[in-house]
């Protein structure tokens, strides 16, 4: 019996290996929502076959299949799908512009001025006072910007124009158009564009291969 609860063990742990290089993960803090979901309940079918050495190996495998490999589609899609990579990971947002905290935003995110502060203190900022930018990424990470006058505010990834971005720097679609004609550049070219010190900074997908 002890044999073969060390060999499903095992076997278990080289499979769950195998699983995450197919999901290209190489770090926790890389994992989003999703991914999450899909380690926990790894753990769990994991376990299921290892607790009790009477069931086949199989009742952990195949459900742990499935899960990896819905998990690979749904990353292919949102690849490919702005608005389902938003529903699925949520988007970067403006916590902190030009020094001022953004409670609407902090509102909708239900991210408390305590949460603020505990991860200002982890960048080892010990006042608000001392921030010009902050964005709060989808992994829930603050990224934190300090002395510096203008923000480099992302305004298409990948082919898609970032209209929620828009506004923050007053200039609507029809600006962006006008901007890359002016470059002879066609938006689907465009894999990253940001805006930074007046200027429109464009990565062409061209330039990548």
């Amino acid at each position: 019996m002890y044999f073969i609860l060390m060999a499903k063990t095992l076997f278990l742990y080289l499979f769950i290996i195998f699983v995450y290089r197919l999901m290209g993960k190489k770090e926790i803090g890389e994992l989003g929502v999703g991914d999450l979901i899909v380690t926990v309940l790894v753990a769990e079918l994991a376990a299921l076959s290892i607790e009790d050495t009477s069931k086949s190996i199989w009742i952990s495998i195949v459900p742990i299949l499935v899960l990896v490999i819905s998990e690979i589609v749904i990353s292919y899609i949102s690849l490919k799908s702005e608005k389902f990579r938003n529903f699925i990971d949520g988007h970067p947002t403006v916590i902190i512009k030009n020094g001022k905290v953004n409670f609407s935003a902090m509102t909708k995110l239900r991210y408390t001025l305590d949460d603020l502060i505990t991860q200002l203190r982890g960048e080892g900022i010990k006042s608000i006072e001392e921030v010009d930018y902050a964005v709060l990424e989808t992994s829930g990470d603050l990224s934190v910007f300090q002395n510096t006058t203008d923000y480099p505010m992302p305004v298409i990834l990948d082919g898609v124009i970032q209209e929620k971005i828009l506004p923050e720097l007053k200039k609507d679609k029809q600006w962006i158009l006008h901007m890359l004609k002016k470059q002879n550049v066609d938006l689907e070219n465009v894999f990253y564009a940001f805006y930074t010190q007046n200027k429109l900074f464009v990565i062409k997908k061209e330039e990548l291969l």
